[in-house]
Formats: structure tokens, sequence, C-alpha cells
């Protein structure tokens, strides 16, 4: 059992392993030595939110959402109500006299929204006749609203009224929003992002209208975040990676991530098909304000912002594509795959012979598009100081199934969910053994053992 959940590859299957990658099972920097299965999903679980310091929501494919104590495992609620998959779930502050109370809302391909209270478990607000399924939920505290996002942009109050809305014309809908300064917002649709400005009228009605549309992306866009108050960034199906301006939405850097092969793996390719455009699509992306971490394909890329370069890579960071990641500090970080583990990693100094980078990795950083290079000559690699690669640190081996995103409660723990129906809660398991210690040492002075 040991062996299973410190880094042992046997409970993974056939699935060969890239022996550059075998961590074995002396794993030193990784504290999440215990697990504790967590059941209650019938079907893919997709979703994961933090409620507060010791409870988290999770959601998915079954239409429940579940509340659970992270501290001990223990699930607390059973939400129901949607009758399909759960395609988005966030948080909702309000105040409640002279503290914050958080709810739940939630979206379903069941066309509905729903507004739920993780302390009781009741379903508060309902909306149930929308024209099409809300694909993402965005919450704007400063102005006392949220916005739900799918085939139409809507503003809702937090009374769950319909403030306003607008249509769009994307065949794939609106995928991802985000909140930007001056009461904007972005919203990433097809191979565009669409920047809205909300409007208060005197009445204090408020409207949403379109000023901007960026179509600098050749692919459709995969992942949108926020960096700073000033900066956002968006990554895309072939491995675009823009940098913005959030006041002025003009591009900062243009990075495209190319992973080249050498001619015996191009040459087997062909023989064996076209190449999948996953390798390098940018699944995730994630940020400290200093970093951005994306997830290529099946490796992982480490930008800095401030000058603007590649500080560290790994090209095979996993036997399949990464589907979320986290930046622990400057210099850890994690990742979780289809494969089904969850990596932990420390950036180090690229080792000689270093594994091999392709001209194509490093060296279209422009200003710009490729069509529209505005700024210095192409870079080698050469002139790239201070690259440095990542190194496996811990491996989390747990799950059967794809795992489809991490909460990080800090020393309380980890929490995990995947497509094998279940959760995991990693834990440290030198403070769970300190904590067990203290417990028994209070029984035995209530009980007078001591």
């Amino acid at each position: 059992m040991l062996r299973w959940i410190l880094g042992g590859r046997e409970a993974q299957g056939a699935v060969e392993k890239s022996p550059v990658l075998c961590i074995g099972e002396e794993q030193p920097k990784n504290w999440f030595t215990e697990l504790q299965v967590l059941k209650g999903h019938f079907d893919i679980v997709r979703f994961l939110v933090q409620i507060d310091d010791f409870r988290c929501a999770s959601a998915g494919d079954d239409g429940l959402v579940l509340v659970w104590n992270v501290e001990t495992g223990e699930k607390l609620l059973e939400l129901r109500g949607h009758s399909q998959q759960i395609t988005s779930i966030t948080t909702l502050t309000c105040p409640t006299g002279d503290t914050l109370h958080t709810s739940l809302i939630t979206a379903s391909s069941d066309r509905t929204l729903s507004l739920w209270d993780p302390d009781t478990g009741n379903r508060v607000q309902t909306i149930s006749d929308l024209q099409s399924s809300v694909k993402c939920l965005l919450v704007l505290d400063h102005l006392r609203v949220w916005l739900s996002g799918g085939d139409e942009l809507c503003v809702w109050n937090k009374a769950f009224h319909l403030l306003c809305q607008r249509p769009n014309h994307s065949d794939t809908g609106i995928t991802a929003l985000i909140e930007l300064p001056k009461n904007c917002i972005a919203a990433a649709m097809d191979k565009e992002i669409v920047i809205y400005r909300l409007t208060a009228s005197a009445d204090s009605s408020l409207s949403v209208a379109e000023i901007r549309c960026l179509s600098d992306h050749q692919d459709y866009i995969r992942a949108l975040i926020n960096v700073t108050d000033g900066l956002f960034a968006s990554g895309s199906h072939v491995g675009e990676l823009i940098l913005w301006d959030a006041v002025d939405w003009n591009i900062l850097a243009y990075e495209h991530i190319l992973w080249e092969e050498s001619q015996a793996e191009t040459q087997a390719e062909i023989r064996l098909g076209a190449p999948k455009p996953s390798e390098m699509s940018i699944q995730h992306l994630t940020t400290n304000g200093k970093l951005i971490l994306a997830a290529v394909g099946s490796g992982l890329y480490v930008y800095n912002i401030l000058s603007k370069t590649v500080v560290a890579y790994r090209k095979i960071a996993h036997d399949s594509n990464v589907l979320h990641t986290m930046l622990l500090s400057d210099g850890d970080l994690m990742s979780c795959s289809e494969d089904g583990s969850v990596r932990m990693w420390e950036m180090q100094d690229l080792p000689l012979p270093a594994e091999p980078a392709s001209p194509g990795f490093f060296g279209m950083w422009t200003f710009g598009r490729p069509n529209k290079q505005t700024g210095p000559p192409s870079k080698k690699i050469m002139e790239l100081p201070s690259i440095r690669t990542l190194e496996l640190t811990g491996d989390l081996i747990g799950h059967s199934g794809a795992v489809q995103m991490f909460v990080n409660f800090g020393e309380k723990g980890l929490v995990t969910c995947s497509t094998d129906h279940l959760l995991i809660l990693w834990k440290n398991g030198e403070r769970q053994s300190h904590l067990r210690s203290l417990a028994l040492f209070k029984k035995l002075e209530e009980n007078g053992g001591l």
C-alpha cells in the first residue's frame, strides 16, 4: 500500500513510463504521505471549489454537489436538484449582519442555475428558463452582481434577478470570463476575446456593451486568466501564449510554444497519422503574479512576466495531457494529468547534457503575432540565460482515471477529483501522526490514564 501511495507505478496499468520520470519510493520533498478516498459521486467529478478554510464542494456529471470537511474527510451535505451534468460552479459571498456568508452558484446542462446554502443544503434560488446551458460563471463583488456565459452573456444581481443580457454570435459561445479594470470583463469566444463594459445608469440599472474584439489568436482559446490588476493572459489550442494589458487591451508579449520532434519521430508520426493538436495545446494557465505556468500538451512551461522569457520547462511532464496546474511558490509547482497522476516539481538549474529544446520552442518570442512581427528578431536558445528544468520531487498515485483538478488547503491537505468518480484527500503524514498523538494524550488525560 505504501508503495502505491508514494509513487509505485503498478496501480496505473500498462502505460509505459519515461525512465527520466521514475522517481521511485524515496521522495523526501513529498509531504503527502497519507491519503483518504472520498466516495459519494457516481460519475465523473470535474469541479472543486473552496468554500472556506475547512470545506470544499465537488460537482460533476452526476448533477450532484457534495460538501466535504477537508480535515476529517466527512461528507457534510449532498445537494440534489440538477437533472444533468454540472457545467460550472463558483462561490458567492454576501454580508449577513456583521458576518459574510458564502453560497454556491451552479450551472447545469439542464439549462438551470441554482443558488445553494452550503450550511443547510437548501436550494435558495433557481432559474430554469434559460435558452441554453451556461458554460462559465463570474462574480463581480464590487458591483454586487454576477455573470453567466454561454450562448449569451447575462448579468444578474445577488437576488437572482436578470439585469441585462447580450447575445453573441460565436459557434462555441462564451467559454471563459474574467474581470478587468474600469467595470470591464473579458470573454473568450472561439478564437476571439471580446471586451465588454458594464455601465450603471442614474436609476441604478445596468447595461452591458461590447467595446472591443481581440482577434490575435490563430486558434480557439483554451485558457483565460487574470495575472495582475493590470495584466491578463490567454492560451490557445495551437500553443499561443499572449500577455495583455488589462486597461488598453494591447499585446505586451506573444509566445508561440512549439515542441519540435526529431526526423525519426516525425516519420513515425507520418506513418501513424497526423500529429495530435493537443500535443501543443495550452490546456490550463495559472499564475502567482510573477510567473505564468502553462500546461502544454503533456508538458509544462514556466514564463517570467517581468523579463518576458522562458525560465523553466519540461517537455514531457506526464504520460498524457496535463489538465490542471498550480504554482506553490516561485520554485515549486504541481500538475495533474489524464494519466491519473498528480506530480510535484521543483525548478532546478539545467544540467548538461540538457533535455533537448528546439529553436521553435524558444525562437518565436515576439511582441505580436508572427505575421505582424514588430519586436526583435527571433532569439536562439544560447541567448536566453538561466533556462532551468523542472525536476520531479513527488508523484501522487491514487486515482485510476484522469485527474481533472485539485484544490490546495495548505497544511490541511490537497483535494483531487477524477473521472474515476472519486475524490482523494492527500495529507501530510507527519502532521497527521502528530495530531493523532495529541488526540490520544488528551483522551488519556480525560480518562485519568496519565
